[in-house]
């Protein structure tokens, strides 16, 4: 079959969907990945063949004026949220706080801001002119990406969501949807369905919910740190995939003392311009402590601070499969492909995440699972990084909790495991059209 991989600009989310592409065309399907040109390249080196589509997202300038609308509709709920809560994000949990009013300022921010800039009608017609061309048999598409669903429905392929962390948007939407259910049909405005519904009819078709949360979600969270959405979801391993590196010789050494990964994320510091968490309270932390450091920062980020201690390596770039097996804990952003590839290995993390999408959330929950402790960035000091990196390396329940979640992901089926999954649930989609169920905008088309 044919499967049209889509995501938007950003080279993280293509290294999410690197492993799971690479076994469908291992198993002889024919492959393609379609994103803005700023990824053609970065495409090209996995060795997958890139469909750029709409013009460059230049998601430095996107993030940019996002902050700007972050900085002037910041909201308090409650005395016991120390943080201001950004009217552009989906992170909030509970249910009181899930109102229909917030939840609607958050889908309407969301659709204006963040939704239509990585989906432009440009991106949307680009690749629904390739999909009527190519007719995949298979859509997967990035949770923040609907023009991959919007081009599946168009072209009558089957669809599914591939989750590069945890689903906000399904948990969200279930809550605004049982919100709306409840308020008089006059009153129940939804922007996403509006905007989507609007670009379905460009293509002679009509909104389906499917349009946000896919005919099927491939997620790669491990169960017990998923979020509660009653969506079908096709459980996945995850794979790291960092992109193109070299494994150092220091590596091939055995550590004489504790090896401790201390990361930000390239993709933080490339989109976001800069680090929310202090770099050198982050290497006063570690500075002295009988334990080895393999900083991954860039020489931006070394000019905060005035020397390296002597139990500090610093490297610009280092493979996180190839150094988290030697490593006995990991200070972090909280990003998921970094969180991942801790669960991955059983490493006990420390979290001091910013407030990148689902950072937060996933602190709280890798916190709660026993596996990690989270740390504010915006309060972050030296002895207390010192403390809880002490406690990570000391107490062996941390250690304990984070075997439990490497085991609970390796049982989780590979990429090349799903592919059947997949194969059938496409088969399935195919048989349905064919019996008379086809959507409006086959029939259109």
């Amino acid at each position: 079959m044919r499967v049209l991989f889509t995501t938007f600009g950003a080279r993280n989310h293509v290294h999410a969907q690197v492993a799971l592409a690479w076994a469908l065309r291992a198993a002889g399907h024919e492959v393609r990945m379609a994103s803005h040109p700023d990824l053609t390249d970065v495409i090209a080196r996995t060795g997958l063949t890139a469909v750029p589509v709409g013009g460059e997202l230049n998601e430095d300038r996107v993030m940019e004026e996002l902050r700007e609308r972050q900085d002037t509709s910041r909201q308090t709920y409650d005395d016991d949220t120390p943080d201001a809560q950004l009217l552009l994000a989906m992170d909030e949990l509970r249910p009181q706080k899930l109102t229909y009013d917030h939840m609607h300022g958050v889908f309407t921010a969301m659709t204006s801001a963040v939704f239509q800039n990585y989906s432009s009608a440009r991106m949307t017609a680009d690749l629904v002119d390739f999909a009527r061309g190519w007719r995949p048999d298979l859509v997967v598409w990035d949770p923040l990406t609907f023009a991959g669903a919007v081009a599946a429905r168009v072209t009558g392929a089957a669809h599914a969501r591939l989750m590069f962390g945890l689903d906000l948007v399904g948990r969200m939407r279930e809550s605004y949807l049982a919100r709306m259910d409840s308020r008089p049909p006059a009153l129940r405005e939804d922007p996403l369905r509006e905007w989507l519904g609007w670009v379905m009819e460009r293509y002679g078709g009509t909104f389906c919910e499917d349009l946000v949360t896919g005919q099927w979600t491939i997620d790669l969270v491990p169960s017990s740190l998923r979020l509660p959405a009653d969506l079908p979801y096709v459980a996945v391993r995850c794979v790291a995939y960092n992109g193109r590196g070299s494994i150092p010789p220091w590596l091939h050494e055995v550590p004489q003392r504790p090896r401790v990964c201390l990361t930000l994320g390239v993709s933080h510091r490339e989109v976001m311009g800069g680090d929310q968490a202090s770099i050198g309270e982050l290497i006063d932390a570690v500075a002295g402590l009988d334990v080895e450091v393999v900083a991954t920062l860039n020489a931006r980020q070394l000019r905060e601070v005035d020397s390296l201690p002597a139990n500090v390596r610093a490297v610009d770039f280092v493979p996180m499969d190839a150094l988290l097996p030697s490593c006995s804990a990991i200070i972090s952003h909280g990003g998921s492909g970094t969180a991942h590839a801790a669960f991955l290995h059983g490493v006990p993390q420390i979290m001091v995440p910013g407030t990148m999408w689902d950072n937060g959330i996933r602190a709280d929950l890798v916190a709660r699972s026993g596996a990690g402790l989270r740390l504010d960035a915006q309060t972050l000091t030296a002895d207390a990084l010192r403390g809880a990196l002490s406690r990570l390396l000391t107490e062996p329940s941390f250690a304990t909790a984070a075997g439990r979640l490497r085991r609970e992901t390796l049982a989780a089926p590979s990429p090349r495991d799903i592919v059947p999954v997949l194969e059938s649930l496409t088969a399935e989609h195919r048989r349905h059209t064919a019996t008379g169920h086809d959507d409006p905008v086959r029939n259109h088309v």
